[in-house]
């Protein structure tokens, strides 16, 4: 039986896994990334995962998935954050297919994410899907019969960069701007805070923590309809961890959507959360590698 080992790289860990051709993980594993080592550091971690694979399996692809900016045809990075230093530049496709005579393809992790969801998650027969990651940062993929729209330089859906008049979309409606607004408002330091902190007391009364959410609610609503002016997707699709407090959130970002679209678009627009949490990199590299290698 065919089996391809799957890596998803992010900032803070990296997750591996071994998927049999009937799309069965068969095993994943997670390890600390240590971005502030650098991208040789990284390259280094993904070769050593890959050769203890081989010493027990029979591979026949290397499916990646990572954070940054991905060219998908040269298999390298291209442009990356200085969360990660010397990323930018790091061969993955040519260094790992050289060194182990093995297929390796690397996909953006946002587009992989949004691969996974449109090919057997939550937005599965959409022909237009718009998929957003809200961590962090704010991460973004449209797709179009299931096939990602990179733009013409590799580089569309950077949506985190969204201008709205309050500041960049990822600073208003990440999870990371929730922490930050809802730890000002208490007077403490944002260390003291995260989202299942907010959720928890907001649920229990905390009024500041439901002020935070519904400012959340509200940016993260007018950076979408703005996204849905441009691409008129099918279905919005919402992932990232916070995304798991779908019973609150579900109700306050349909409303607010419906605030901030036009009832024509409004009406056609569905909104659904992620199926896929943890393994929607892997499943997704997996899903970009079969795109090249039917």
């Amino acid at each position: 039986m065919k089996k391809y080992v799957l890596i998803d790289i992010g900032g803070t860990s990296i997750k591996y896994g071994l998927l049999d051709e009937s799309e069965q993980l068969l095993e994943s594993h997670e390890m600390a990334t240590e971005a502030h080592k650098g991208g040789p550091e990284i390259l280094r971690k993904v070769e050593k995962i890959v050769a203890t694979y081989l010493e027990k399996e029979e591979l026949v692809g290397l499916c990646l998935s990572s954070a940054g900016m991905v060219d998908p045809d040269k298999g390298e990075i291209f442009y990356a954050g200085p969360q990660i230093p010397n990323y930018a530049g790091t061969q993955f496709k040519k260094v790992l297919e050289e060194k182990f005579s093995l297929p390796c393809e690397i996909e953006n992790d946002v587009n992989c994410a949004g691969l996974a969801e449109v090919k057997s998650g939550s937005g599965q027969g959409a022909e237009v899907a718009l998929c957003l990651t809200v961590g962090t940062g704010i991460g973004g993929c449209l797709l179009i019969n299931s096939q990602v729209f990179h733009g013409f330089s590799h580089s569309a859906c950077e949506v985190g960069y969204l201008h709205l008049p309050d500041g960049e979309f990822q600073d208003l409606a990440s999870t990371t701007a929730l922490v930050e607004y809802v730890a000002d408002l208490h007077s403490d330091r944002p260390a003291s805070w995260d989202g299942r902190r907010i959720f928890r007391e907001a649920a229990a009364g905390n009024t500041l923590c439901l002020q935070g959410i519904e400012r959340m609610v509200a940016y993260l609503a007018k950076g979408i309809a703005n996204i849905c002016y441009v691409a008129n997707p099918q279905v919005v699709i919402l992932g990232g961890g916070i995304m798991a407090q779908q019973a609150l959130l579900g109700p306050m970002l349909e409303k607010a959507l419906e605030e901030n679209l036009v009832p024509s678009i409004a009406d056609k627009t569905s909104l659904a959360f992620a199926h896929y949490q943890n393994t929607a990199g892997m499943l997704g590299a997996y899903y970009h590698f079969k795109s090249k290698h039917p």
